[in-house]
């Protein structure tokens, strides 16, 4: 992938990351190991790769953005949720020391956390509205996938040149991380 990116556009100035595997949801006591390892690669290891392909030419450019794409799922600890949870609690991790690692070269690092967001999928499926999962949202809807967009253009453009290593909800304030 680094070899035709930087063939076709060039070392990029901006990279996103949002990768899952899908897998049954299930008890912590059910869940096979396998899911934990995958949610592992997925999300951990993913960043990893992505990192050492593309930081290194923003290092040398002296600036750049890497965003990730989590969810609001890390803050809420539902049952069955554990190997998804996990894997992102791990990216966060991840992250965070990214940030730190990388922030002295102009770069910054920051995760995008949607809740359950409307996409194309859903639009055809008419099934925007889920009245169970809406009316625990303060703002009482699922979010559209542009506004997740919106946020990644954001954290990807000069407005947010100052924040680095953000977990940042867009949820309708389903989640709301504290200090």
């Amino acid at each position: 992938m680094k070899e035709t990116v930087t063939r076709e556009l060039g070392a990029p100035d901006i990279v996103v990351t949002n990768a899952v595997g899908g897998y049954p949801w299930m008890t912590i006591l059910d869940q096979p190991l396998k899911d934990y390892e995958d949610q592992f690669r997925t999300n951990v290891v993913q960043n990893v790769l992505m990192a050492k392909a593309f930081v290194p030419a923003m290092i040398e450019k002296k600036g750049g953005r890497v965003i990730a794409i989590s969810t609001e799922c890390v803050m809420q600890a539902s049952p069955t949720f554990s190997a998804y949870v996990a894997g992102k609690k791990g990216m966060d991790g991840l992250l965070r020391i990214l940030a730190r690692e990388i922030g002295p070269h102009g770069i910054t690092v920051n995760q995008v956390a949607p809740g359950w967001t409307i996409s194309e999928r859903d639009r055809l499926a008419k099934s925007e509205k889920q009245d169970e999962y809406d009316q625990k949202v303060p703002l009482r809807r699922r979010g559209e996938d542009i506004e997740i967009a919106h946020a990644v253009a954001f954290l990807a453009s000069d407005l947010a040149s100052f924040i680095t290593g953000v977990y940042l909800p867009v949820c309708g304030g389903n989640v709301m991380p504290s200090v």
